[in-house]
């Protein structure tokens, strides 16, 4: 019974540890703001007495303009 005190597990050539996330912490956090603010956008306009339809839209119209405008301030 002897066990290899050396032995490290194989995982691969060198590139895979050194791969890059799916998603940069930038554009993970620009997305999760934009969801947000659609989300407040939407839930406010449902409030308001509005269809459900309409307020998925705005939502939707929200999330869409907000993220290329958080893209440039979120730095």
């Amino acid at each position: 019974m002897t066990t290899d005190q050396n032995s490290q597990p194989t995982t691969g050539s060198p590139d895979e540890a050194a791969a890059q996330p799916f998603l940069s912490l930038h554009t993970t956090v620009v997305l999760l703001t934009a969801l947000v603010i659609g989300l407040v956008m939407g839930g406010l306009t449902f409030l308001t007495g509005t269809s459900a339809a309409a307020a998925l839209i705005v939502g939707l119209t929200g999330t869409g303009v907000s993220t290329p405008v958080l893209r440039s301030l979120i730095r």
